[in-house]
Formats: C-alpha cells, structure tokens, sequence
C-alpha cells in the first residue's frame, strides 16, 4: 500500500467563463467541483494506475465532507484514513479562461488545527506507517500545524522503515529536507528558495548536500531534472503539450513513487513520471491523466545523463 499525506485537503471548484476580465462580472459557463489537495490528487492518479493507495490528512466541516463525498464517487479505489477536524477543509477556486486557456488560481488558508487534533492525526499516521510500502507527504501546512510537522512525518516514517516523498515548499520543505527524505520534488521556484541559486542543476545538487537522498525538480514543460546516488539525468517529453498544467506535479509524484515501489531503476522512473505529467495536462482536472497520452508519451520521454553544472 502507499499512503499520501494532505494536511491541507480542499474542495476544488472550477469555474468556467468566456473571458476573464479585470474589475468585470462574468457569467459562467460551467462548475465542476473535485476532491483536492496534491496528496489527494496524488492518491487518485495512484489508484487510476491500480496501485492500493490510502489517503490520510484532516477533514472538516461541510466541504470536508463533500471531499470524502466526492473521493468516495471519483475514486473509490482510494482507502479514505482522512482524520476529521472541527474546522472547515478550505476550497480552492479556478477560474478558466477559454478564450487563452489560462488558469487563475485562489487558494483558502485551510482550517485551524488545534493541539488534540494533531496527536490525533500523528496516531492515524504511525498506525497506517506499519502497512505502506512507500509515504507521499504533500502540500500546504494549515494553521495550527507546527512548521516542522513534515520533518516529524519524515523521521516517524524513516523509523518505521518505510521510504518517503516530500512535496511541499517554503519553511516546510527548509525543515522537512533536513530530515533527510527518500525524494523530494520541487519545482524550480521552490528549489531556488530553499537552496538560494536559480541554476537548476547545481541547485539540485545543493539540495540533496541538504539532507534528500534525491531531488527530482520539476522544469515545466522542460521536464524533470533529478540529482540521485546512482546519477543525474534529465527527462523531457517529446513535444509541448498545451492544456491546463494544474495537478501536472502531483502526477509527477504518482508516477515516481508507484516506480519505486515496483523497484524500476531512475530512468523508467523519471520516464513514467514526465508522462502522466504530460498526460494531465491534457485531462480536465487535477488527479487525473487522459490514458491513451500516457501511453504515446511514456515510450517517447528522452532521458539523458546530465554531468554538467
């Protein structure tokens, strides 16, 4: 089994116009509301590749609710461990622009989680850590939760020998990556936030000296760029994909994390991950990927050995 972890599980709504126009009213032409967060996302395309995936994290109030509502309809694949919480799962709110394809994003904060509700969370993870073959710790942290709460996720699943992703960024990733994770997946802001240099390559090799036993940085439609024991390569799609990128990442992690636990070596890895990446662009929604793209592209990803930098 591989276990995801959203702290900061959302309601995802989309909302469709024509144009979006500054300072303007619009009508919209379509709404359509998922189960999210990357973790989440992450679980689904995992479940889509018919791995057994348990999601945990918290859930709460009403849109709590429609999350494990709308997790149970889309995917029902996925084991739901989410850990209820008094507050309310925040929503996220896209806004689509048909005319030019672009995407505006608005995230909530998320709820305040309290002391209790932590341990109670910590009690659920240390518990699901004895059945995983592999942990994804994702996304945002919300109020409440200690900074450090990913490097304490890390350590607890290291100890149980079990190996872990972290995708998160700011502070979290600063601490988490210290703790000394199996993989992280940054992008390249990311990366250059927590390493200081905006050069890819010796930045991801900077970020592993920090404690990761792999980085695999995520280049947009260049592909992914990975610094590992066994090597550094880069792996690009074999054309640009024009679609909605949102959820490209958490497929990306899907992708590298289902690998792993089959035992492939880095460059079917990074040949998966770049593909379901690609292949999300062009699915209507985050946590899902259009199958026959995946197929067409994962045969075609060129991954090289990268020595410069």
């Amino acid at each position: 089994m591989i276990l995801t972890v959203t702290l900061n599980t959302a309601l995802d709504v989309t909302y469709r116009v024509p144009r979006l126009l500054p300072h303007a009213s619009h009508r919209v032409s379509a709404v359509a509301e998922r189960p999210g967060g990357k973790g989440i996302n992450v679980a689904r395309v995992l479940a889509a590749l018919g791995h057994e995936v348990t999601a945990t994290g918290f859930a709460g109030g009403p849109a709590g609710a429609l999350v494990r509502e709308l997790l149970a309809q889309r995917s029902p694949e996925v084991v739901d461990a989410l850990v209820p919480c008094a507050g309310s799962t925040r929503r996220t709110l896209a806004v689509v622009d048909e005319a030019s394809g672009d995407t505006t994003q608005f995230n909530e904060p998320g709820p305040l989680i309290t002391p209790a509700e932590w341990t109670r969370f910590l009690d659920r993870y240390e518990s699901l850590l004895a059945g995983a073959g592999a942990v994804a710790l994702c996304g945002s942290l919300p109020p409440g939760v200690p900074v450090g709460a990913y490097a304490v996720l890390v350590r607890a699943a290291r100890a149980a020998g079990v190996p872990v992703l972290l995708d998160t960024s700011g502070e979290a990733l600063h601490r988490g990556v210290a703790a000394r994770p199996e993989i992280i997946k940054p992008n390249a802001a990311e990366l250059a936030e927590l390493t200081g240099s905006r050069e890819p390559l010796p930045a991801t090799r900077d970020a592993r000296r920090r404690g990761a036993h792999a980085v695999v940085t995520s280049l947009g439609p260049e592909g992914l760029l990975a610094a590992t024991p066994e090597g550094t390569w880069q792996a690009a799609p074999p054309r640009t994909l024009s679609g909605n990128p949102t959820g490209a990442g958490d497929s990306a992690v899907a992708g590298l994390l289902s690998a792993l636990t089959e035992g492939l070596d880095w460059p079917e890895r990074l040949a998966r991950a770049v593909a379901l990446s690609a292949a999300t662009v062009l699915a209507p929604a985050a946590g899902e990927f259009d199958p026959r793209t995946y197929e067409e592209v994962r045969g075609s990803v060129k991954v090289t050995t990268t020595t410069a930098g």
